[in-house]
Formats: C-alpha cells, structure tokens, sequence
C-alpha cells in the first residue's frame, strides 16, 4: 500500500468512528441519559436540596440548632443544638440578644407550616382561619379565631411557636399535612404527608430519620428504636427508664 492509499484508508477510518460515537450519543440521550462527561440538565435532586439547607444556629454554641429542642421567649421560641444550652440562655438571656436575632433572620428563609392553633394549642383546622398582612394564620375551631382577633397581641408567641420547621415528609418528601403526625416514644413529634407514611417510619428509622435531620430535627435512631421495642413488648418507654435508674443505684425497680 503507498501512502496515498494509506492516508486515504485512516482518513475513512476516523470518519466511520466519529459516526459511530455520534450515533451513540443520540441514542443514549434519547434514553433520558446524558452522554459521559455531560452533565445531566434539569432541577437537582431533592436530596441534594436538602443538603444545602443552612440551619440556624444555636445561641449558645454557635452549633446548628435541632428545631425539637426550644423554649418560648414573649417574642417567640428560640431553638438550640441541646438542653444544656437552655439553662444557660434563661440564665442570662440579655447576652444573647445578639445571636437570638440572627437565628430568626436565618430561620426566616426557611420554609415552615402552621400546625397548631395559637390560642389552644391544638392541631389546626383548615376551614377556621383569618387574613392578616397577606397570610392566613389557622385556629382549632371559631372560638379561638375569636378570642385572638379580640387580642392578637397577647397571643404573639404562641402564634410564633405554632409553625413547624418539617415542612415535608420524612417517607414521600412532599408536603406534610399538619393534621398528620405521630409523637414518637421519644416524646417529638413528626408530620407526614399523610398517615400511611406513619408506619413505613416506624418499620425502618435508620432510613428516615435522616431525612428530619436535613430539616434540622434530629431523632436518635438508635433511642427510638429500643423504645418502639419495648412499647411493642408492653413495658411503657417511662417505666423502662426509671427501672434502669434504679438499678443503677441499686434501688428496687
């Protein structure tokens, strides 16, 4: 073969492999794939969203706070990353203003839902509510939309404390109804969006509970677990407990 010819032969061959590579791409895109090196188009997962949520921050610590742990202040709750920063924020609270007010400039970005009545503290109903600035704010029944609308201000922190920062479902990732919930055995509460949702939790914790701690709600896996198995084998989580202690110091259960 003269080089003509062999420079013609390397020339088709090229040719035929970038075809080749072309069609393959197409076809694998036609599949709902990106091509390798492509990167895929559209929204990002949810769990990557999730990821990206910045908590706010405990007072005290500095820590990302855990939304179940809180106290109620006359200008709404204040969350914490553990008890024990509680007891030194009622100690001293005017040193915390400072570090109070960026919390709630933080939380302020973050979704949440009302699901408790600001006067009784029940679960809310959809068909009581009133308009205030733009926003529908939800009672239990009448009576307590009554009774706030004769006197918004003395219900200011309640009002407050009434939404939730789990404003999706651990199981399906859509949005909670605030009419569907479980307190767990650990004595917090977690939103679903409906109560089918319930029993895949409690079947498998490991799986889910990751998914309130996205949303800054942190559920000890391993707690809740050993008090569902004691609830199931008929010994109250309290009970247990207090028995542990006893044995501890060498008391009679």
């Amino acid at each position: 073969m003269n080089v003509r010819s062999l420079a013609l032969s390397l020339v088709g061959g090229l040719a035929l492999l970038a075809l080749g590579t072309g069609l393959g791409v197409a076809q694998h895109e036609e599949r709902g794939q990106p091509a390798a090196g492509k990167p895929a188009e559209g929204k990002p997962a949810e769990a990557d969203k999730a990821a990206k949520i910045e908590l706010p921050k405990c007072p005290v610590s500095g820590e990302p706070v855990d939304f179940y742990v809180s106290t109620v202040t006359d200008d709404g709750p204040v969350y914490f990353c553990c008890p024990d920063c509680i007891a030194k924020f009622k100690a001293k609270p005017a040193e915390f203003a400072v570090q109070v007010k960026a919390q709630r400039a933080a939380a302020s970005k973050l979704p949440r839902v009302q699901v408790t009545c600001p006067v009784s503290g029940e679960p809310i109903s959809k068909k009581s509510f009133l308009e205030r600035d733009g926003q529908k704010i939800y009672f239990c029944c009448n009576d307590c939309k009554g009774k706030y609308e004769a006197d918004p201000a003395a219900y200011k922190a309640k009002l407050a404390a009434s939404y939730t920062y789990q404003a999706k479902c651990p199981v399906m990732g859509g949005d909670i109804d605030p009419t569907a919930f479980t307190d767990l055995p650990t004595k917090q509460r977690v939103y679903f969006c409906c109560m089918a949702c319930e029993k895949k939790l409690l079947a498998d914790p490991d799986e889910y509970v990751p998914k309130l701690a996205a949303q800054g709600l942190k559920v000890d896996a391993a707690k809740l677990k050993k008090a569902l198995a004691e609830t199931k084998s008929g010994e109250k989580p309290e009970k247990a407990e207090k028995a542990e202690k006893g044995e501890k110091k060498g008391e009679k259960p």
